[in-house]
């Protein structure tokens, strides 16, 4: 049977196999439960230098379960599907509920809340790759990117990755829903040197569908060439200067976003954004948004982990922050209602502008293009923000060598008022799509 019908024919089986467990919570005296069961078959192949060093065939499945007893919550798993496993695993989840301490956040999400339709998001495109395509790939993958140049002296290898799961999740209000999904992926990574002179980087490629893949010689040539363009990379003094991150490192600036408007970190006052809802924090050219039910997008969803409806929706729009992210159990700590975010946001995407890569370094003229960063330097609570950094000196808006072992630093709150543009660049590889950001000047500490 091949994977498409293995995954699809026990979707009805794992939906069983949920209502057993909430009919056993019942039973045991649970006034509400919540139940998800998942299926996971993966295959990953690495090779280096030419060789074959892994091949990994996977097969994970679990199950959890969490009660209550009133505002009392008690939660356990197992990987055991039977059915002497699954009145064990609901006796202890109620047994840690009898134990706890009452909490009134502590419940199913609303019932008025839960999806009552759930379309097909086209997110399941198994590949059936037997693995000496698989190794073939890889090896085509590491040879473009060794065999670009001379100064490329050694290799970190090239991964493939296929990946299909199914999850299934139901609650106590008669919510009962799942779907297949698949993602597969093809990475490189190669040093080059150049003299003293030592460098790495890497690309890679990620989808749904394994036809929607880069080929493998483009994902190696490009980390072969971006090693290349960081060799002879230099230290600059410190100084204050206009900063473009590329779109791949303009991610985790909307991370960092997501995690200060995100209920937990607000009800627990850890965010440099705390009572800013309505308020403006960017320039009035920013749309931040997300699309879960975008067709086939890498993070799409009919609904959230509580089963609560997924929608379209503005977290900043003309710059002002409208919506929080929330699941049930946050929104109540704060008064609110669920955004559907129960388990984050999806396909987030900040609306680009109309200049590429080379526009948004022709409009900063002089400055630091950054292409890496190294550290977690960021404090949430006062948004001070200071990383290792590596990438490219610009002067008249053309780069003019690569730097390395800096640091760049500011404070989250005034990056992100400070945003001059948004490149059309779009990082289109994960959960949140983004174009490069133009910052103004930023304190870069080098010499």
């Amino acid at each position: 049977m091949n994977k498409l019908n293995e995954l699809t024919n026990q979707q009805g089986q794992l939906e069983q196999m949920v209502e057993d467990l909430l009919a056993e919570a019942k039973s045991q005296g649970a006034s509400a439960a919540e139940a998800g069961v998942s299926k996971d078959i993966g295959l990953s192949v690495s090779v280096r230098m030419g060789e074959v060093e892994t091949i990994e065939h996977t097969r994970d499945r679990g199950l959890g379960v969490t009660v209550y007893f009133g505002h009392r919550k008690g939660s356990a798993s197992t990987s055991d599907f039977s059915s002497d496993a699954i009145r064990e695993t609901v006796r202890a989840a109620c047994n840690i509920a009898r134990y706890t301490t009452e909490d009134p956040c502590a419940g199913l999400a609303d019932a008025a809340l839960m999806a009552t339709e759930k379309p097909d998001l086209d997110l399941y495109h198994p590949w059936n790759i037997e693995v000496d395509q698989a190794i073939a790939t890889g090896l085509e993958c590491e040879s473009s990117a060794r065999s670009l140049d001379p100064r490329i002296t050694n290799s970190e290898g090239a991964t493939l990755n296929s990946h299909d799961g199914l999850q299934v999740y139901g609650n106590s209000h008669g919510f009962i829903g799942g779907y297949p999904s698949s993602r597969h992926s093809l990475s490189c990574a190669v040093v080059g040197q150049q003299g003293d002179s030592m460098q790495r980087d890497y690309w890679y490629t990620v989808a749904r569908a394994a036809g929607e893949l880069e080929a493998a010689a483009d994902v190696g040539r490009k980390a072969g060439e971006r090693t290349l363009t960081r060799l002879g990379a230099r230290r600059i003094s410190t100084r204050q200067a206009p900063v473009v991150f590329q779109a791949e490192m303009a991610v985790s600036l909307l991370r960092s976003l997501i995690g200060a408007i995100s209920g937990s970190a607000l009800y627990r006052h850890s965010s440099f954004l705390l009572d800013h809802l309505g308020r403006q924090i960017f320039p009035e050219f920013v749309r931040v948004h997300e699309n879960p039910l975008l067709s086939g997008g890498l993070s799409s969803a009919p609904f959230d982990s509580e089963g609560v409806t997924t929608r379209a929706k503005n977290f900043i729009d003309r710059g002002i922050l409208e919506s929080y992210v929330l699941g049930s159990y946050s929104a109540r700590k704060l008064g609110m209602q669920s955004t559907g975010n129960a388990g984050g946001v999806r396909n987030l995407a900040i609306q680009p502008g109309e200049l590429d890569l080379d526009g948004l370094l022709g409009e900063m003229g002089k400055g630091l293009l950054v292409t890496e960063m190294m550290g977690h330097g960021i404090n949430m609570v006062t948004g001070d923000y200071s990383r290792g950094a590596a990438g490219f000196w610009v002067e008249n808006g053309e780069i003019q060598f690569p730097v390395e072992e800096i640091t760049i630093a500011g404070n989250l709150k005034q990056m992100f008022a400070g945003l001059a543009a948004v490149g059309k660049d779009e990082e289109r590889r994960g959960s949140i799509r983004t174009g490069s950001w133009l910052l103004e000047p930023m304190t870069i500490a080098g010499e």
